[in-house]
Formats: C-alpha cells, sequence, structure tokens
C-alpha cells in the first residue's frame, strides 16, 4: 500500500534557491542540497570512514547521549507496548562514541538491538562540526540537531516548527501526509507519547485495514521519497512525517525554525487548554465558543476591534513582546487560582 503513494515533488538548484521556497507550499525533496559537506563524503567512503569523521568532533568532557534502544523483535519500531501502558524500548545515558562504536559492531548482524539516538544538539554534542557542515538560512536561527541510529521506524507526528532534513550517511525513507489527515491517521494519547509528539498507531509495515480502516483513505494522500546522502526534504509545520533508517547506520541533521517572533507560545499549549475548558461543555455551548473562537482567532481581521478605539484595543490590538508577557502573567494567575 505505502508503495502506491505520490512522490514528493522535487527541486534541483543550488542552497539560496532551494531554501527560499515558501513552506505553504507544501514539502519538497532537494537533491544534493549538501553534496558538498565533508560528512557527506566520509559517509560515501565507508560507514568506518563517517564514524571516525563524527568522532573527531566529540568532547573528551561531553556528557553523555539520551540513546533509545530495543530488542531486535521490536523490528526497529519506537513504539508502545501491547496495551499502551508504556514503551516497547528504553532510554540510556550513553557517551556518544561508544554508540558509534556499537553502530559498527553491529552492523553485519542480521537482527541487531535497535540503537538511536535522536535530536541531540549539534553545537553542544559535536562542536565544530556546523564550521564545514552547515547551510545559510537567510538570517533564521534555526536549532539544529543531528539523529544517529541503525534500521529505526519513528511513526508518523507532527512538529510545531518548520524542518529542513538531510541524510548525511545512509538512506531514509519519509513519507509525508498533510496536517488534514488527522482523523485517518489514528492519532495516540497526546500527554503520553514516545518522543514528546503524539504518533499514530498505525504499522506503516504491516496497515490493520480491519483496527484502522480510514487509514486507507489517508494513503489516498500520501507522499513519500527516499533519501540518500546529499539529500534533503523540506517538511512543513505539522505535516505528518513517518521516518524510517534503512540501513545499518544512518545520519541525519535537520534544522527546526518557526518564522514567527520568539515569545509567541506553541499552539500545541492553547489545544491542552481547550480540552480542560471547552471540549466538556454541553454541545449547546461548545457551538457558541466555536464562533468566538472563530471571531477572535481563526478569522480575525481589520474589522475585528475597528469600532473600539485604538488606544483601547489592549489584547485585541496586534501584540508584541510585552503585551504577551502582560497576557503570560494573567493566564498563569488564573490557572494557579
Amino acid at each position: 500500500m505505502l508503495a502506491d503513494a505520490e512522490p514528493i515533488r522535487e527541486f534541483r538548484g543550488d542552497a539560496r534557491d532551494a531554501l527560499s521556497l515558501p513552506t505553504s507550499s507544501g514539502p519538497v525533496v532537494l537533491r544534493g542540497l549538501v553534496d558538498h559537506w565533508p560528512m557527506v563524503a566520509a559517509a560515501r567512503e565507508s560507514m568506518r570512514a563517517a564514524v571516525a569523521y563524527l568522532h573527531g568532533f566529540v568532547r573528551a568532557d561531553a556528557p553523555p547521549v539520551i540513546a533509545t534502544v530495543a530488542a531486535p523483535a521490536t523490528g526497529g519500531r519506537v513504539f508502545y507496548n501491547e496495551d499502551l501502558s508504556g514503551m516497547d524500548f528504553r532510554q540510556e545515558q550513553i557517551p556518544l562514541p561508544t554508540v558509534l562504536d556499537t553502530l559498527v559492531k553491529y552492523a553485519d548482524h542480521a537482527t541487531p538491538p535497535m540503537i538511536y539516538v535522536a535530536s541531540t544538539t549539534l553545537d553542544t554534542w559535536l562542536p565544530g562540526f556546523r564550521r564545514d557542515n552547515d547551510l545559510p538560512l537567510h538570517g533564521r536561527d534555526p536549532l539544529a540537531s543531528i539523529w544517529i541510529g541503525n534500521r529505526t521506524r519513528i511513526a508518523a507526528h507532527q512538529d510545531v516548527p518548520d524542518n529542513l532534513a538531510c541524510v548525511v550517511a545512509g538512506r531514509r525513507r519519509v513519507t509525508l501526509f498533510p496536517p488534514d489527515q488527522l482523523r485517518n491517521l489514528y492519532i495516540g494519547p497526546l500527554d503520553f507519547t514516545p518522543a514528546g509528539q503524539a504518533i499514530s498507531l498505525v504499522d506503516f509495515s504491516a496497515p490493520d485495514l480491519v483496527r484502522f480502516p480510514r487509514f486507507a483513505e489517508a494513503m489516498r494522500h500520501a507522499q513519500v521519497a527516499d533519501l540518500g546522502p546529499g539529500d534533503a526534504v523540506l517538511i512543513p509545520s505539522l505535516w505528518w512525517h513517518h521516518m524510517e533508517g534503512l540501513e545499518p547506520f544512518n545520519v541525519l541533521v535537520n534544522y527546526w525554525w518557526r518564522d514567527v517572533p520568539d515569545w509567541m507560545d506553541t499552539p500545541m499549549n492553547a489545544l491542552m487548554y481547550a480540552l480542560m475548558t471547552v471540549r466538556d461543555l454541553p454541545r449547546h455551548e461548545r457551538d457558541a465558543w466555536k464562533d468566538v473562537f472563530r471571531h477572535y482567532v481563526f478569522e480575525a481581521d481589520d474589522d475585528t476591534a475597528a469600532h473600539i478605539p485604538e488606544q483601547a484595543r489592549r489584547l485585541l490590538s496586534p501584540l508584541d513582546e510585552a503585551r504577551a508577557r502582560e497576557l503570560r502573567a494573567r493566564l498563569l494567575k488564573r490557572i494557579n487560582r
């Protein structure tokens, strides 16, 4: 079924042209975007060359990384246990050089344990790496992270920031769905997750359409691409993405950013608070609040507060950092009453 997904549209050009593409136009694969990185050259030489290259940046006093490990029986799937009361993996604090050497050790095993280091800040654990392995992001100040592991399957999830994911070793298959496929992806708990984001409960390697029949509709909207060293994919905010490492050694570098002021909070906090304050109201009250939110949030425009003198609009004026700080303090006071 996954093989029938549409290919993600591709773009070829230099980095400046590629990174100026608007994320509102959807995801795009950027073939060869980081071909010039020394890390990519090392990975194309061999796994051992790539590992040696990474070793060269590890600080002697670096703290251990958080490694996600699991038995071979999981097939590399980072997921829950059978009844969703816990996880099918454990996390350990391990020095990064040990992780790298362990991946080399198991590279030729037919059924190795899963080893996965996720979202590790590059500048903290591999200082100097970005000197020769980096991209200009047009004035943005992204969070740059590295992801290292063997054959892993990361369930479909969504992130609030835009995401530029660059494969620098191994191969990855990325499967994307637009945000409006939420209902068809059968998302699990919001507050108990493998890695912070709610995930699809569907096993993409063997979709159970009896248990998850609407997943067939989700697949009608799926987009897929296989990425090799040097390739990248631009994943817009809130696009669902399933990531699969296809080799015994896979490394990805990604950049996260939001094109909004730093003082803006994540909308996920608003969702959590709405679950507590709105969801369980009587239906007629929920409908009324739907109109309130539509008026003040989703369809707000210049006319929303035009009838109020400009100097008296307060919260209905455009927000800035000072006003946001004042609003946050007011909310905290109400929540903690």
